[in-house]
């Protein structure tokens, strides 16, 4: 039996899922916090944990704490609320941070959490839904290797591989690029489908070539038939994708960097949330390419 209470602070598809492969590894999971009390309540009920009112219950019933939130906002605001924040009460915690943030962010999190008394380490996921049931996340972790050293059990019980990358902030770059490559392909993908149905050429056929030369790709694996029979059940959002080329423009732009490709499938994935159409799966930016579709 495992010993380390674990507490989690945002339980959407990722963090619910995460908590329950915990749960399953016989990791007490004893509070949860979540703007969604409905999520936060289910969860409670199949793990026995107690859905906290304050962020800072969450601390004062868990020694490790996973935090899988939105984006930077967000992120400051659960560490750094005036009224009620992590900090209060984290002293001899450690905080897990999973979700894809500007490194500046990590960078600035660990230096407060050593001031309260605790420390933080980024452990950044590659992988989806499926994965965090399964408990075989790719990780890219990032922060102090004696935090790393104090987790990795835990951190172990939910991933199938996992990467040390360096100090804070590190890993919230690595991913930054991972999940710019990745739009890039993913984009890419929809225009090649959408070029090939306007030539009427056979999409399964044309799948089948691309995955013989050098077209093929991750993505043409997970994304490809979603594309064709547009189904778009979100496993990575077209607004999250937005989110993620737009951390990785912004670290291109110190080092003065030109990146068309990124910056054009940032603005196609704009296009989608300006649709209303961010909320489906990353594949939906074939919405834009397909003929005849454009939302429709």
């Amino acid at each position: 039996m495992a010993e380390s209470r674990i507490g989690f602070v945002g339980v959407g598809r990722m963090g619910f899922n995460m908590a329950l492969r915990l749960h399953d590894c016989e990791y007490p999971v004893t509070a949860v916090y979540d703007v969604n009390t409905h999520a936060a309540n289910d969860l409670a009920e199949k793990t026995g944990a107690k859905v906290c009112d304050t962020l800072k219950e969450v601390c004062s019933l868990s020694e490790v704490i996973f935090t899988v939130v939105t984006d930077d906002e967000a992120m400051r605001r659960i560490f750094y609320g005036e009224s009620d924040n992590l900090l209060m009460d984290a002293r001899n915690k450690t905080f897990i941070n999973c979700a894809t943030l500007s490194p500046s962010v990590h960078e600035e999190l660990q230096l407060k959490c050593r001031e309260a008394g605790g420390q933080s380490l980024e452990a950044c996921m590659a992988s989806s839904i499926p994965q965090a049931r399964a408990g075989t996340l790719y990780l890219m972790v990032g922060g102090a290797e004696e935090v790393y050293s104090g987790v990795m059990e835990i951190l172990q019980s939910i991933s199938q591989s996992i990467r040390f990358v360096g100090q804070a902030g590190s890993a919230a770059r690595v991913k930054a690029l991972v999940n710019m490559v990745m739009n890039i392909n993913t984009a890419g993908l929809a225009e090649g489908l959408g070029l090939g149905m306007a030539l009427g050429l056979d999409l399964e056929m044309l799948c089948e070539v691309f995955a013989q030369t050098g077209a093929n790709s991750r993505v043409l694996e997970t994304d490809a038939e979603d594309m064709l029979l547009r189904d778009h059940e979100c496993y990575f959002s077209s607004e999250h994708a937005a989110k993620d080329s737009l951390i990785a423009l912004n670290l291109a732009e110190e080092f003065k960097l030109h990146l068309p490709l990124a910056k054009a499938t940032y603005e196609q994935y704009e296009i989608m949330k300006a649709m209303g159409l961010g909320a489906l799966d990353k594949s939906g930016v074939a919405e834009l390419t397909f003929p005849g579709r454009m939302g429709k």
